[in-house]
């Protein structure tokens, strides 16, 4: 089991409560959510900065980019990259799930998320900031 997850992506899967963009969204978030947070499951995560295994499922998908709104599309990659960067990867590498998990918890603090995810719709309802907190506590780090 692989899957693509885009560099955003990477932390939302750690606050990620049920809210989305459509029923089926929200469905397929909760399946990826569901394997990357069991422990014993490990498997490749190859990052992009493109649609991923989340996006497919999403109504603002569009031929070949996020169709959400004028900015839509340069905004998402700009959290990609800023994330990408953040945390040392390479766009189209594949990581272990495991691995991932472990250098977001050393390198991505809470208040992160503010220049990380800035002007995502979803940061106002915290639930990113205590997943990343939650994350680092699981993984015992300051």
């Amino acid at each position: 089991m692989n899957k693509v997850l885009r560099g955003h992506h990477l932390l939302c899967v750690h606050g990620f409560k049920g809210m989305g963009y459509s029923p089926d969204f929200i469905k397929k978030m909760e399946e990826i959510v569901e394997d990357v947070r069991n422990p014993e499951k490990d498997f490749t995560i190859k990052v992009v900065a493109a649609f991923d295994d989340a996006c497919m499922t999403c109504p603002h998908q569009g031929n070949t980019e996020c169709e959400a709104g004028e900015e839509s599309n340069a905004h998402v990659l700009s959290m990609d990259y800023k994330v990408i960067q953040h945390l040392e990867l390479v766009v189209e590498g594949s990581y272990l799930k495991s691995d991932l998990i472990k250098l977001t918890a050393e390198k991505v603090d809470a208040n992160d998320l503010d220049f990380l995810c800035k002007g995502c719709s979803w940061l106002k309802f915290g639930v990113c900031k205590e997943g990343i907190t939650d994350l680092k506590r699981k993984a015992c780090i300051p």
